[in-house]
């Protein structure tokens, strides 16, 4: 079965930007050495606070819309 020209576009695009995310935290990975940086637990707590809050709004983006097409309630059926 050949795959929809959404299903394709979907995963051309998610696999780059999630390709993306997991770069861009190896470069803050990067910042964790001592040697180079200075920052406080706060700090650490503070960014991935704000990590977890965009994540967490993205995870729910997509439970909204699946959910959309799992409503259940009341009908005439």
């Amino acid at each position: 079965m050949e795959k929809s020209e959404k299903r394709q576009r979907f995963e051309k695009v998610a696999s780059n930007r999630v390709q993306k995310i997991i770069d861009f935290l190896n470069l803050l990975k990067n910042c964790s050495n001592r040697n180079n940086y200075e920052y406080t637990e706060d700090d650490v707590e503070h960014m991935f606070s704000e990590i977890q809050k965009a994540l967490k709004e993205s995870r729910n983006a997509y439970n909204i819309e699946m959910s959309k097409n799992n409503k259940s309630g009341f009908s005439f059926k």
